[in-house]
């Protein structure tokens, strides 16, 4: 079956499905989905697993109209591109939940893919609203990104103004801006981090009276930094219940942005998209009626929904796991197999590369038996570590001595794991020897969301040593060479 998508109809929906490509990969994600009228439902729908994001898109230039009344002009842009989105969202959550089909064009010919539990999903409605970035900014000189302010509240407060929005605790819509909304899937671009996120922010506005920020750039700048290591993940606000509610002044983004935690991060995730970009080549397939087997890629019953799953520092450590595979294959070796755990408890990753000089009719011979292999390694590494009830296996060529490549996926759900099959994976085993080698090697995998300073600096009095590509660490941002090296 042969997928059709929306590319968005303005550039702003254009701009929304793309951001929401790389997040929620191109399976998952679909723009201009149409009711069983033919109307459109919202200007993009991403599904997966349980939750279902409800997209609406919106530019108005009211400000460009008239400059000298802001008042009016706010509040004319205001009910355009905001207020009337809130009340079609809600109208879209309701005709999901009625049980109504949707589809991916107007002629309702191509029904949507994914199947959604209307009872038991979890629906979050997104406004991305455009056009008043220039106003907010020369508005107030705070203003450095041109974001809306945004307040959840029981009602109208004392704070809402021009440039500035209430919105409802007891029925959250997401409000984000032309500006942050490129910062939000930028820094929040996988499914698990940009759902976690939203979650957190469900949580604080459920707990606090009020929640007030600057803008939704700088509301994500507090959750980044605020990481609770007891629960191992980031919060919105404060422990303290003495604390009714919670103010995010103007700028917090902007200054986190330029702090070296930020940039060591940004610069440590570089790697992970080795990941991303398989999923994608897959998703491609998928969508485009190519991909074999027997996997349901768009219920969730496959290797690449397993793998969105991941978030984005563990599709770091994977990424680079791999790579470090690849870059050590040899020449002489037929094979090499790495298992790697995944982020989500019970689940782990195999990792085969084949190296064969003969491989006869590639689809016809040569895969099969790839594919064979790539079973028996998840069913050996069931045996071999029987904490994990889930197997996912990669198979590809080695990368170093090819340069036409292909991939087989396979997901082996091993909750329940009889002596039979566990006798069956080791008899076939007995010939290929998978994780019984004399060169099998155990490598600890420390992740950190922001690593550490690179530990290549030795201060010994006023004597500073470095790393020829390491700043000095005596603060003044320089290269070594330039520094305290010339002292």
């Amino acid at each position: 079956m042969v997928i059709h998508k929306s590319f968005g109809g303005t550039q702003t929906e254009r701009l929304l499905a793309e951001l929401c490509e790389k997040s929620f990969l191109k399976l998952w994600s679909y723009p201009n989905p149409f009711c069983d009228d033919g109307k459109e439902l919202c200007d993009l729908i991403a599904v997966f697993e349980n939750d279902v994001f409800i997209f609406f898109d919106r530019e108005a230039n009211r400000f460009a109209e008239d400059g000298q009344n802001e008042a009016l002009n706010w509040k004319r842009w205001k009910k355009e591109a905001i207020d009337k989105q809130i009340a079609t969202a809600h109208g879209a959550v309701k005709y999901i939940k009625s049980g109504r089909s949707i589809f991916l064009d107007a002629k309702c010919s191509s029904p949507f893919p994914i199947p959604i539990d209307r009872g038991t999903a979890h629906f979050h409605r997104i406004v991305v609203a455009h056009g008043a970035k220039e106003a907010c900014r020369l508005s107030s000189s705070a203003n450095v990104s041109g974001s809306i302010a945004i307040t959840y509240s029981e009602g109208s407060n004392n704070l809402n103004g021009s440039f500035s929005i209430d919105l409802q605790r007891n029925d959250v819509v997401h409000v984000f801006d032309g500006e942050n909304v490129e910062v939000i899937f930028a820094e929040l671009d996988t499914y698990f981090d940009f759902r976690a996120y939203l979650e957190e922010k469900y949580e604080a506005i459920a707990v606090y009276q009020f929640l007030t920020y600057a803008g939704e750039e700088d509301l994500l700048a507090h959750y980044l930094i605020n990481f609770d290591k007891t629960e191992s993940k980031h919060r919105i606000g404060l422990k303290d219940e003495e604390f009714t509610g919670i103010m995010i002044g103007e700028g917090e983004w902007n200054d986190f942005a330029k702090t070296e935690p930020y940039r060591r991060r940004q610069e440590a995730n570089k790697s992970s998209y080795l990941w991303d970009n398989l999923i994608q080549r897959t998703c491609d397939n998928a969508l485009s009626g190519a991909l074999g087997g027997n996997g349901d890629a768009f219920s969730g019953k496959s290797a690449i929904y397993e793998m969105a799953k991941e978030p984005r520092f563990n599709r770091r450590a994977l990424s680079d796991a791999m790579q470090k595979s690849i870059n050590s294959f040899s020449a002489n070796a037929f094979r090499s197999l790495s298992l790697m755990p995944s982020f989500h408890a019970g689940t782990a990753y195999v990792f085969l590369q084949i190296h064969l000089a003969e491989k006869g009719d590639y689809n016809k011979e040569y895969r099969p038996f790839r594919q064979n292999l790539l079973e028996i390694a998840c069913g050996t590494a069931k045996n071999k570590f029987p904490q994990y009830s889930k197997i996912v296996g990669i198979a590809i060529d080695a990368p170093r001595f090819t340069s036409f490549n292909s991939e087989d996926l396979l997901v082996m759900d091993c909750t329940e794991w009889p002596e039979e099959r566990r006798q069956h994976y080791e008899t076939e085993n007995k010939i290929v020897r998978f994780f019984e080698t004399d060169n099998l090697v155990e490598t600890p995998m420390h992740i950190a969301e922001f690593p550490p300073p690179p530990a290549t600096a030795k201060v010994v009095g006023k004597i500073v040593k470095v790393g020829r590509n390491e700043s000095c660490p005596c603060g003044s941002g320089k290269k070594y060479k330039k520094c305290c090296l010339d002292r």
